[in-house]
């Protein structure tokens, strides 16, 4: 089992960093020829709110609640019982989201004044905002559909058509810059239009790849069905504990609205450079888990279940802490080397990097919430991440009050990164009180073997890395050389240093089975 879950793990790693990388190269297009101003706030913030709603409906609270029932339909109940499932989830997710959809396409005006509201102090910018909206809106009942697709192929163990689905978002918005923009009135309008058609290439795709599970669904109307209601019932309270970095994070962008113009978009990039190791690892195990838990779970296999969850654990940190070092030493040379053309320039670069090490104090928080929030949804347990996450977002709000003053727009991503630590110390303690994880022997051990790899690795960054000014006024040629030697020498001192600590790949497998 264990070869087959880091398999898992791996193929889920490969696809999401194939889809990173798009990412990136989307955004170095946007830097080029949108830079960082009201008119890439705009598209930002109307990019933002039907991506939290997705990541609210899609990828957190309906994953996390359809995945266990789906693995106890599979493991507990008939082939036709599992295929009304799937039906009746179908039918029922459609017609809500698309209601949900008509209604933010109307309600858009009402919507940007609740999460952009300093917006409306430039009317040409909130009305651009409203405009794109409209646009962007319906991208949540195309994708939404597309999550449900992916958590379906995921428990039948068909984990790299879910993972390598997004990097079709990510052509799409290139071609949208590269080719629609230039011949629309307002050329980033073309951006919201390349998210609306992404969405349907999203959806098409998985298509084909359900018909070969032989669970392609007949979408029909299901609300009062027994699997409908299990779903609904762990998915509600789930709404909110599953995405409070997401609502974090959009309390960012409301506050950030009020800041100098450029202020929404400097954290979007940022933003993105934390998200890269994020998704290609801490999301990637939370995928994998996820449903091996529940199976698990539904087999009462106590022990392996705690063994899984340590598995992961060590894995997350493993990756984590040298990501976040990284990440802090290389901020500025980062955002130099991937961002720093056309109209985004050395000011833009340097008030992205400040927000960027703030974020990347949480990467490690962010990365282990991702792998023990499973912990709570395999057992059919969303109420306590929704205790947890509140108490996180109102430690988010306040902190966002006292730091925003100081330390402007990185003062927020601070906050957030504070307040992931208390989510994720709180979901830890409350899976340690309530015996669901024992951590096997070793953990000391481990602690110190980490600790000392990364001071290695953070020496080698700390020397290489020089002063920021360089940086900005070197050749876009050069910089991107250099990243790249500093990402080399310090992945490869990071590897020697764990060897020779005495960390081996077989003292990362998992051994249960």
């Amino acid at each position: 089992m264990s070869k087959a879950l880091l398999k898992s793990t791996g193929i889920v790693s490969a696809m999401t960093s194939l889809s990173r990388i798009t990412g990136f190269v989307r955004d170095m297009v946007y830097a080029q020829m949108f830079g960082a101003g009201a008119g890439t706030d705009a598209f930002f913030v109307a990019f933002r709110i039907p991506n939290f709603l997705r990541r609210l409906f899609a990828e957190g609270a309906f994953s996390q609640a359809f995945v266990p029932v789906f693995s106890e339909y599979q493991t507990q109940r008939s082939r036709a019982e599992l295929e009304e499932l799937v039906d009746r989830v179908a039918g029922t997710l459609g017609a809500i989201l698309l209601l949900i959809s008509v209604i933010g396409v109307l309600a858009a005006p009402v919507l940007i004044l609740l999460f952009a509201p300093g917006f409306t102090a430039d009317a040409g910018k909130y009305e651009l905002t409203v405009e794109m909206l409209r646009i962007t809106f319906p991208y949540l009942l195309f994708i939404s559909l597309t999550a449900f697709a992916g958590g379906v192929l995921n428990s039948c163990g068909k984990f790299a058509i879910p993972a390598v689905t997004p990097v079709l978002l990510n052509l799409t918005m290139i071609a949208a810059a590269i080719w629609l923009a230039p011949n629309m009135e307002q050329p980033v309008v073309g951006l919201a239009w390349g998210v609306f058609i992404a969405g349907i290439i999203q959806l098409s795709f998985q298509i084909p790849f359900l018909r070969h599970v032989k669970l392609l669904p007949r979408p029909r109307w299901g609300w009062a069905s027994q699997g409908v209601q299990q779903v609904l019932r762990l998915m509600l309270p789930a709404l909110f504990g599953s995405s409070v970095a997401q609502v974090n994070l959009l309390i960012d962008t409301l506050l950030a609205s009020f800041l100098v113009s450029g202020s929404v978009s400097w954290l979007y990039y940022s933003d993105r450079l934390v998200e890269f190791p994020l998704g290609i690892f801490g999301v990637a195990l939370g995928t994998v888990i996820l449903p091996k838990l529940s199976r698990q779970h539904a087999s009462a296999e106590a022990d392996g279940f705690s063994r899984t969850l340590d598995w992961a654990l060590r894995w997350a940190l493993l990756i984590g802490v040298p990501a976040t070092v990284a990440l802090i030493l290389l901020s500025g040379p980062m955002l130099s080397a991937l961002f720093q053309y056309g109209a985004f320039d050395a000011r833009d670069v340097a008030m992205s990097a400040r927000s960027l090490m703030a974020f990347s104090l949480g990467l490690v928080a962010f990365m282990l919430i991702k792998v023990l929030a499973p912990g709570f949804y395999a057992r059919k347990d969303t109420r306590s991440p929704v205790k947890y996450g509140l108490i996180a977002m109102g430690a988010n709000t306040a902190l966002v009050l006292v730091l925003i003053w100081p330390l402007a727009h990185a003062g927020l991503a601070l906050a957030t990164s504070l307040a992931a630590y208390l989510n994720a110390g709180l979901l830890f303690f409350n899976l340690r009180r309530r015996e669901i994880y024992r951590p096997r022997a070793g953990w000391p051990t481990f602690l110190a073997q980490l600790l000392i790899a990364n001071l290695v690795m953070g020496s080698v960054l700390w020397f290489g890395v020089g002063d920021l000014e360089s940086w900005i006024g070197a050749g876009a040629k050069a910089r991107l050389w250099h990243l790249a030697w500093l990402i080399a020498a310090g992945g490869g001192s990071y590897l020697l240093a764990v060897l020779a600590v005495g960390i081996r790949p077989r003292h990362l497998v998992l051994r249960q089975d």
